[in-house]
C-alpha cells in the first residue's frame, strides 16, 4: 500500500508542479546562501590561520563551499524537470532518470544534515587548535627580523585590541615567555643579566605584557610592565586592583566568535535542509502524479501521487534485500575471478 495517497486532477497537477518550480528556484538561492557563508567562513579563518595549528579547520568551509555548489545546481534540474513536467514530450525524455535523481536528493539531504552537525560539533576540535596555535603564535612574537614570523608581532597585537583579549589563557601566560626581541635589551645591564641568568633557558622573562592588552577605558594609565611588583607603582596592589590590562584569554574570545558563526551557519543550514526536503517531497508527488494517470494518453485524467510506493517498513526491507543481492553478486564474482586465476 501506498504511503502519503494524494489524489490529483489536471488543475491540481499544474498546481503542484508550478509551485515546486518556484520552491525550487527559491533553493537554488538558498544554495548561494550556503555557499556565501563557506566563503565568508573560510575568509575568517584564513585571517587568522597562523593562530591554528593545522590546515583541518578549513574543512567546514570547504565543505559547506561544495554543499552550496551542489545545492545550485541539483535545485536548478529540479526547476527545469518541474517546468518540463507541464509538457508530456518534453517530461518524457526525464522520467528515467528522475528515480535516480530523487534517490540523489535524499542522499544529498542527508549530507546537509551531517554538514549542519559538524557546524555544532566543530567547536570542540577547533578549541585545541587556536591553544596550540596561540601557544606558538606567542612564542614568536619578538621574532621581527626573522623571515616567515616578521608578521605575528602584528597579527597577535590587532587581534588582542580587536577581541579585547590577553594571552592564551589569560594575561599571565606573557609571564612565561621572552617576547621583547634580544635586539631591544641592553645585556651590559644588571636588569637584564639577572632576569636571563635566573631563567633555566636564559630568556628575558618578566611580569609585564604587550601594549595590546592594554584597557583603554581604564581611568588609570597602564600599567604593563612590573604588574605584580607594587613597590614599582604609586597606590598599587595587584592582589586586589582590578587590572588595566584585559582579563580575559585570546583562545577564549576567539572560540566564542567562531563559535557563534558556527552556529549561525548550523542553523541556516538545518533551514536549507527543511526547504530541500520539502522541493524533493513535492518532485516525487509530481513524478507519481503523471506516472499514474488513469489515461495517460489524456492529460486531464485523474490521477494519485505518493510519497512511497510502499509502507516504510516495506520499503526498508526491500533496500535491505538489494543489498544484500548485491553482497552476494560481488562474492560470486570475487570466487569467479579467483577460480580463474588459479585455472591458470
Amino acid at each position: 500500500m501506498a504511503l502519503m495517497v494524494v489524489k490529483f486532477d489536471l488543475k491540481k497537477r499544474v498546481k503542484l508542479a508550478q509551485t515546486v518550480w518556484f520552491m525550487y528556484w527559491f533553493a537554488v538561492l538558498a544554495g548561494i546562501l550556503v555557499l556565501s557563508l563557506g566563503l565568508f567562513f573560510k575568509i575568517e579563518l584564513r585571517k587568522r590561520s597562523e593562530l591554528m595549528d593545522n590546515n583541518e579547520s578549513h574543512f567546514l568551509p570547504n565543505l559547506l563551499i561544495a554543499m552550496g555548489l551542489i545545492a545550485c545546481a541539483t535545485n536548478a534540474f529540479g526547476g527545469k524537470v518541474c517546468y518540463d513536467s507541464l509538457d508530456p514530450t518534453k517530461f518524457a525524455k526525464w522520467k528515467p532518470m528522475l528515480k535516480t535523481f530523487l534517490v540523489l536528493c535524499v542522499v544529498f539531504n542527508a549530507l546537509l544534515v551531517i554538514t549542519a552537525l559538524l557546524c555544532f560539533v566543530t567547536r570542540i576540535p577547533l578549541q585545541f587548535t587556536l591553544a596550540e596555535g596561540l601557544k606558538n603564535g606567542m612564542k614568536y612574537y619578538k621574532d621581527t627580523d626573522t623571515p616567515g614570523r616578521c608578521y605575528m608581532k602584528r597579527t597577535l597585537d590587532l587581534m588582542q585590541i580587536e577581541f579585547r583579549c590577553c594571552g592564551n589563557d589569560n594575561y599571565r601566560d606573557w609571564f612565561e615567555i621572552q617576547w621583547v626581541s634580544n635586539r631591544y635589551l641592553d645585556f651590559s645591564a644588571k636588569e637584564v643579566k639577572d632576569r636571563i641568568g635566573s631563567n633555566v633557558d636564559g630568556q628575558y622573562l618578566m611580569d609585564g605584557v604587550p601594549f595590546s592588552c592594554c584597557n583603554p577605558s581604564s581611568p588609570r594609565p597602564c600599567i604593563q610592565y612590573q604588574m605584580t611588583n607594587n613597590s614599582a607603582h604609586y597606590s598599587y596592589d595587584h592582589y586586589t586592583e582590578e587590572l588595566n590590562v584585559w582579563r580575559r584569554g585570546c583562545r577564549d574570545a576567539l572560540l566564542s566568535y567562531y563559535g557563534g558563526i558556527m552556529n549561525t551557519i548550523g542553523a541556516l543550514v538545518l533551514l536549507v535542509t527543511m526547504l530541500e526536503v520539502s522541493v524533493t517531497v513535492g518532485l516525487q508527488y509530481v513524478d507519481t502524479s503523471l506516472s499514474t494517470l488513469a489515461n495517460p494518453e489524456d492529460m486531464e485524467s485523474e490521477s494519485e501521487g505518493f510519497l512511497l510506493e510502499k509502507t516504510v517498513k516495506e520499503t526498508f526491507t526491500d533496500i535491505m534485500a538489494k543489498m544484500k543481492a548485491m553482497g552476494k553478486g560481488a562474492k560470486v564474482e570475487e570466487g569467479g575471478e579467483e577460480g580463474v586465476a588459479t585455472v591458470s
